[in-house]
């Protein structure tokens, strides 16, 4: 298929396909005349690059997207999106906060704690591979909205900074890897998210949700304390996070520093370690099984 009949198809110009042609994004066939024939592959990598870009996503982020079998570049892209969307409807609170009062001392530290607060989810998505990079970048960017008022808060904000950079790969072997990403490669965003929030609510008031829940949390422990869960891949992939965690410093610096950083995420874990007391006095036989 040649240039123009391309263009048609694919609903692109033909400059903007020889730009993809040029950048290596797809590579057509040359003919003896020297005219370029795009093949049916081709015009369907040039519609998902036509998607891609609409997305605005870069075409260096596309090279690695086409090669890409897993998904897991796309799926850390949507939290990369994320997160700037969420950076960018702060920035509008704090411009409509200054339109009204003028305390551009009061902005100056909300921007700075907004980038801070960017550079550790992006490291944290960064750090650890998969659907647990995406889960816990998250899951600590919902506490980064502080700003940073104190000499104690910015000795923890630079511990955290040099944890993650001297932190040690998180290793997992390859069939824990497939297993993980079979298990969590349709999870979204929004789905962590929800997580997220059923998680708030549940250690928020631990007597209604175990109350309420009764019965699911019974068949649910009496499963995890069984062989068949001891043998299983989840089983496996949740101690080794929990050795790397031990001995990378995450429990012995990184929380510690992020207690000290974020006054909402001390309350969090002050919540959590209340919610998992009541449910070790209601269920005894799990002592332990949380640690």
């Amino acid at each position: 298929m040649l240039i123009n009949e391309t263009s048609k198809t694919t609903n692109l110009t033909k400059k903007a396909i020889e730009y993809y042609t040029d950048q290596k994004l797809i590579v057509p066939s040359v003919l003896e005349n020297g005219y370029r024939d795009f093949s049916e592959s081709d015009v369907e990598c040039l519609k998902k690059i036509s998607v891609l870009r609409k997305l605005g996503i870069s075409t260096e982020e596309i090279k690695a997207i086409l090669v890409d079998e897993t998904g897991e570049l796309l799926q850390n892209l949507s939290v990369q999106k994320e997160l700037a969307a969420q950076k960018e409807q702060k920035k509008k609170g704090i411009l409509d906060r200054l339109s009204r009062d003028k305390s551009y001392t009061d902005a100056a530290r909300e921007l700075e704690a907004l980038e801070q607060t960017a550079t550790i989810a992006e490291r944290l998505l960064n750090a650890f591979p998969g659907y647990y990079g995406r889960f816990i970048c998250l899951h600590f960017a919902r506490f980064l909205n502080e700003p940073v008022k104190t000499s104690d808060q910015r000795l923890a904000y630079r511990k955290i900074m040099e944890f993650l950079d001297n932190m040690p790969a998180l290793s997992v072997t390859q069939d824990l890897q497939d297993y993980l990403t079979e298990c969590t490669q349709h999870i979204s965003t929004q789905n962590i998210a929800e997580m997220m929030e059923n998680t708030k609510k549940s250690i928020e008031n631990p007597d209604q949700f175990l109350s309420e829940n009764k019965e699911y949390l019974e068949r649910y422990l009496e499963f995890k304390q069984s062989e068949e869960y001891k043998n299983s891949p989840a089983f496996k992939i949740q101690n080794q996070l929990k050795e790397f965690n031990t001995t990378s410093g995450y429990y012995d610096v990184f929380i510690p520093s992020m207690k000290r950083l974020s006054a909402s995420y001390e309350e969090y874990c002050r919540q959590m370690e209340n919610a998992n007391k009541k449910l070790i006095e209601r269920y005894p036989e799990i002592a332990g099984l949380y640690d």
